[in-house]
């Protein structure tokens, strides 16, 4: 799970690749959990928030301009 301030360090274009890595683990988390082999529940939430927060972050910046 990254924090705010390490969102917050990083550029606009690693932000969207970030979102991007995320929404892949997030689908194949989804897959495993229907799948009955997730392990680590917990983890689809954490996914989900980090996203959230990512995305938070980039409309700020687009805000800002």
């Amino acid at each position: 799970m990254m924090k705010v301030q390490e969102i917050r360090e990083l550029e606009t274009n690693e932000l969207l690749k970030k979102v991007e890595e995320f929404k892949k683990e997030l689908f194949e988390l989804r897959f495993q959990q229907a799948t009955g082999q997730l392990e680590n529940t917990a983890r689809v939430k954490e996914v989900r928030k980090t996203i959230a927060r990512i995305k938070t972050v980039i409309r700020e910046r687009e805000l800002n301009k």
